[in-house]
This record gives structure tokens, sequence and C-alpha cells, in this order.
């Protein structure tokens, strides 16, 4: 894979060549099958920076490029020796040319998208800058998705008031399959690596909570993940950012949904809080992601479900079906507070977890090793903020989290 970027003022445009073995079809991270559809992209930057390191530019090329990456990877600019030494080590993939100098800085910005999980961390961390990326057009890939209003979304973050830097880029086109999106999770910040030098940013905080970084939720394993390659300080994408002086902070890794939603409806953005994009007045409340989050909504209100979706809606149909389950951790405590929950579509699922308030009392403190795993410039915070406002899990509580997928 050959790589080259080239700007325009604020606009930085990358190019992207496969070589012989590298293929258009390929594996992410999480272990979604992508299929290339294009090899550009561009990324559309507030100002034009003043300076812009080449592992930053590496880095964010790397968050685009690598599921169809598979022998080396050669930059238009020679990179740090620590940086390329990550990418091989992390994916067993030859990086250079080799011979700048690494980098650091001192700030902690958000990638901020909106939802529940980050407007926690904004919460958390109310003297963080935002970083906010937004989906644009590609100008030679067609959008078969105009449902996904990114638009939107860019509005209400600048309705939050905080600092906010906004960069807009039609990336997520370069897949063809399943759908556009990142080619990795991590592409979203491919805005902040080129704003880092910049902004003088040492870090970058995700809303990843405890099911994305430690209960392998979602579509990935069924189990405790303390080597999550994704998200861990240790893992590939960790030791990555972290030799291109962008450490990867999770300040709710620690934390599930249920708290992360519960300090996002008691935060200054809760007005702005949006997790779905399929409405422009609202979530669209007919997506398996809205029943999701209508869910823990009404479990942490103690109230009923709110909900149109019915049995025989497709996004309902998984729930009729015996677990394991993405996100199982809370579908059982939804399932456990929600009032009526056997009139809802989550009845059968209820039945099988048989869950009650006890057995998912854990879910309401906060993992202590997940902040022991921040960098320390930036950890006393959350962890003062967790033990003031949300409290430590106990041993046996912490054992429900190491043990979770075994029982």
């Amino acid at each position: 894979m050959r790589v080259a970027w080239e700007s325009d003022g604020g606009v930085w445009h990358l190019a992207f060549r496969l070589d012989a073995e590298d293929s258009i079809t390929g594996l992410c991270s999480d272990g979604q099958a992508l299929k290339l559809a294009t090899n550009s992209m561009r990324v559309e930057l507030p100002r034009a920076p003043r300076e812009m390191h080449p592992d930053l530019l590496a880095l964010a090329a790397w968050t685009v490029v690598a599921p169809w990456t598979r022998r080396r990877i050669v930059f238009d600019r020679p990179v740090s020796p620590e940086f390329a030494d990550a990418i091989e080590t992390g994916w067993g993939i030859q990086a250079g040319p080799v011979g700048g100098s690494p980098r650091s800085g001192s700030r902690l910005a958000i990638s901020y998208s909106g939802g529940a999980d980050s407007a926690a961390v904004a919460a958390i961390l109310p003297d963080a800058p935002f970083v906010h990326f937004q989906r644009v057009p590609h100008p030679r890939v067609p959008n078969r998705w105009t449902h996904y209003r990114a638009d939107v979304l860019a509005g209400l973050a600048e309705q939050t008031g905080r600092e906010l830097t906004v960069v807009r880029s039609d990336l997520e086109f370069t897949l063809a399959e399943p759908r556009p999106g990142y080619p990795e999770h991590h592409a979203v910040a491919a805005g902040a690596l080129l704003m880092a030098g910049e902004l003088d940013l040492g870090a970058l905080a995700f809303g990843y909570e405890l099911g994305s970084r430690w209960l392998g939720g979602g579509r990935y394993l069924h189990r405790h993940t303390p080597d999550n390659l994704m998200w861990s300080q240790h893992g590939a994408w960790g030791q990555a950012f972290a030799a291109a002086g962008l450490h990867i902070v999770l300040p709710v890794g620690g934390v599930s949904e249920a708290v992360t939603m519960r300090l996002a409806l008691g935060s200054p953005v809760r007005e702005q809080v949006r997790w779905c994009l399929r409405g422009t007045d609202g979530p669209c409340g007919t997506c398996g992601k809205c029943l999701y989050k209508e869910l823990i909504h009404a479990a942490v209100e103690r109230r009923p479900l709110r909900t149109s979706i019915t049995l025989d809606r497709g996004v309902a149909r998984k729930w009729q079906q015996p677990p394991p389950y993405g996100g199982q951790e809370m579908i059982e405590y939804g399932c456990a507070r929600v009032p009526g929950i056997e009139e809802t579509v989550f009845a059968k699922a209820a039945a099988f977890l048989g869950a009650t308030e006890a057995s998912t009392a854990w879910l309401e403190r906060c993992y202590p090793p997940a902040v022991e795993e921040v960098p320390e410039p930036w950890r006393k915070p959350i962890h003062d903020f967790m033990a003031t406002e949300i409290g430590f899990m106990s041993e046996d509580e912490a054992r429900r989290v190491e043990t979770w997928g075994t029982t």
C-alpha cells in the first residue's frame, strides 16, 4: 500500500494505491468484512494548520487503509522509528520510510459524536474542547445513505456552547460494503489527527464504555476483553496513537451505558444528545438502535417503554431468540428495571435472562482497571469524578466483569 497527502489550504486530499498483494476486500479490527469503493478521500479542516507532523498524517491514513494492507505501507513522508515500530508490532506490516522524530502534545480533546456516551464524557471533562467529525458527500461515489443526517448532528454540536472544531470528510465513502462508514473505528479521529499539532493535542477522549472496552459487546466476542486490540492502551491501536503523540483516553471505559445515559440526561448538553441520525427533529424511534437506547433510557428513568416497534418488526426479531445478545449486560439491566417489560418486545429476552436489580447492580458502578489505564497526565480528574459521582465496583462486582460470558 502506498499513500500520499496533498493539501489545498485547509483541505487535505489522501490518495492510496494498492500493491499486488493487497486486496479490495479485507477485515477491520473488529472482524467486519469490508469492500473498497474508491482510493481517494478528503478532509476539510476549519483552517489551514500551521504544522502537520508526518506521524499524524501517517496515522490518519492508516485508520483508512489498514483493512486492505497486507505486507507493507509506504508513506509520502518519513515517519518516526517509534511510529513505524508500532505499525509493525501491532499488525506485522512494514512501515516507512523511517527518518522522522516523534511528537508530543499537552491538551486533551473530546472526539464528540453527540450520543449519550459522548455527552457523558463531556460531563466528566467540562473544560475539554470538542472535535466533531461530519460526513460529507464524495465527488465520485454516489450517496445511497441519504437518510443519515450528519448535518443535523453537526448543528447540534454547535449548539452545545463548547469550544468546537468541526472537520468534514468523505472518508466513509471509501467503503462499498457493507455501507458507508469508518474503515476502522479510529478513522473518526482523522480530523483530530490532522488538527492535533495546531491544537497541541496529546490525547483524544472517546465515548467507548464498559461494554465496548471490557465486555466484548455488540458484534464482538461475548467475553472479558482486557486485551481489546482496538481500545486497550497496550493494544495495536493504543500503541499506534501513543507513538503519534495522541494517546487514546476512555473516560467512561469503566461504566455501563446506564451510567452514561444518566450522566448525559443530567448534563448541560442534554438537549443536544442524539444517538440516531435517521430523523431531523429527533431520533427516528423505529430503528434497532433507538429500541436499544429506549430500553436503557426507560430503565434509568424507571418508566415503561415508549416505542411503536412491535413483534413483527425485523429489529425486534433477535429479542425473541435465546441469548447471548450483543450488549447483553444492558439488556439484562433494562429488563430488570423497566415496568411492564413482560408486555414488550423484550418479554422473551427478559424470561431467558432472568435478571434482577440485584444481579445487575454492578452496572451502576465503575470498573477500577478502566481508570488505572488512563494515561497519567489525564487520569486524576477522571478518577475523582468516578470516586465522587459514580463509585467503584467491589472486588465481587469487578469479578462479574472479569467472568463475563463464562457463566
